[in-house]
């Protein structure tokens, strides 16, 4: 008989703030909130500690309203490059407990420990204390015999909570939960349950699948499955390398139609992805733009090419032309550059005559050269400030986390 497989979902408590927390000791305690931007308007909490969270401090909140609720609430702006290296010690501590870890953000990972000599409660209770110990990061931990379970058990008890949820408590822990609670589930997927009147978890577990189905394609069926506790994936190590999309997004300093300022956006954009794909080996086929207008309105606009493309050369001019095609002319908020339908460059066939062949490895050497350049004297080595339009303070990145392509940096760390 197969053994049962034990699953943690290792989710770090309000990480961004704990982070600066952990740097800064003089935090500890306080209310902090971190924000993109927060002396200007459009400054949005990113994330906040709990003890900000007791004023009601929320993510998206705008900075106003949060300090109208905790007048002395310390608002910071992001550090990225912190929050990563902070990331890569704690998959690498983690590794030191399992090899199979799978990193799927900034700040959460599955471990499988089915085959760990320590009793599943008492190794959470190890990995739980190695983090805030040694890095001084509070995490809360699921304990599940899936993926899903162990994912939705980690939200149960937060923060440094350790939770179990095995199939057979899903009618008492989890079926009664409204279905907008279900993880995997987002609003506008709830809205259409209910209109097959599944308003809770317990009853999209009895649901109909070909009904279901028809509304929501395959996912339909795999919702009702995790409904059910069934989840077959495994925790891979090396899924992080499953790109199947590269982008970079950024909320700008304003909202504007200065359309100069707007391609020059794009343009610094398309470098970062540029940097990412070069990094990994990939070329992608499709090219998509992403605009949020001031009114929150957001689109995504792409484009399938020919051939595959890498440089900042053959995308931006993708990017501008739908830009072009579909940007309404009103005040943009955000902007995004994305490039997806992934290959590994040593798959991508191109039909070269002689000249391109030669033209194309001089542009692959220079291409090498500036990236050891650029590993030895920093990623902004090669900027051309006259080409910036905005000034420093202005041109402060409020990234997301679902850039996947370094989350297995804690790989490359040597104590």
């Amino acid at each position: 008989m197969a053994k049962s497989r034990v699953i943690f979902h290792v989710d770090m408590n309000s990480f961004y703030a704990s982070v600066e927390m952990a740097h800064n000791k003089a935090l500890k305690g306080k209310p902090v909130a971190i924000a993109g931007n927060p002396k200007e308007r459009r400054g949005i909490i990113v994330t906040s500690s709990y003890e900000a969270r007791a004023y009601g401090v929320k993510t998206t909140m705008p900075v106003w309203e949060a300090k109208k609720l905790c007048p002395d609430l310390i608002v910071i702006p992001p550090n990225f490059p912190l929050y990563r290296k902070m990331s890569a010690k704690i998959f690498k501590r983690l590794a030191e407990f399992t090899p199979i870890i799978e990193p799927v953000s900034i700040d959460e990972g599955y471990m499988d420990v089915t085959n760990h000599p320590t009793h599943p409660v008492k190794l959470a209770k190890q990995v739980q204390q190695a983090l805030l110990k040694e890095l001084d990061i509070p995490c809360s931990i699921g304990i599940g015999p899936n993926k899903f379970l162990a994912k939705t058990a980690s939200d149960m008890k937060k923060p440094l909570g350790i939770t179990i949820l095995r199939i057979r408590d899903l009618p008492q822990k989890l079926w009664p939960l409204p279905i907008d609670k279900m993880y995997g589930v987002g609003k506008k997927t709830a809205e259409k349950m209910r209109k097959l009147n599944i308003q809770t978890i317990g009853d999209l577990a009895k649901a109909d699948v070909y009904a279901l189905s028809k509304m929501l394609g395959i996912n339909g069926e795999r919702l009702i499955q995790r409904a059910n506790g069934i989840d077959p994936r495994r925790v891979d190590p090396d899924a992080v390398h499953d790109f199947k999309s590269i982008g970079n997004s950024t909320t700008l300093p304003y909202d504007t139609i200065d359309e100069a300022k707007i391609k020059q956006v794009l343009a610094n954009l398309t470098e970062r992805v540029e940097e990412r794909l070069y990094r990994r080996h990939l070329k992608g086929k499709t090219v998509q733009l992403m605009i949020r207008y001031y009114d929150r309105k957001t689109i995504t606009r792409s484009k399938k090419l020919q051939q595959y493309v890498q440089t900042k050369e053959e995308i931006l001019p993708v990017i501008l032309y739908l830009l072009e095609e579909h940007w309404n002319r009103k005040p943009v908020r955000l902007l995004g550059v994305t490039v997806q339908d992934l290959l590994e460059e040593k798959y991508v066939v191109e039909q070269l005559d002689l000249f391109t062949y030669e033209k194309r490895n001089r542009e692959i050497a220079m291409e090498k050269t500036v990236e050891r350049l650029k590993e030895k004297y920093g990623e902004r080595a090669f900027v051309n400030w006259k080409d910036e339009p905005f000034t420093d303070e202005e041109s402060e990145l409020y990234r997301t986390s679902f850039q996947k392509d370094f989350l297995d940096d804690y790989k490359e760390i040597d104590e």
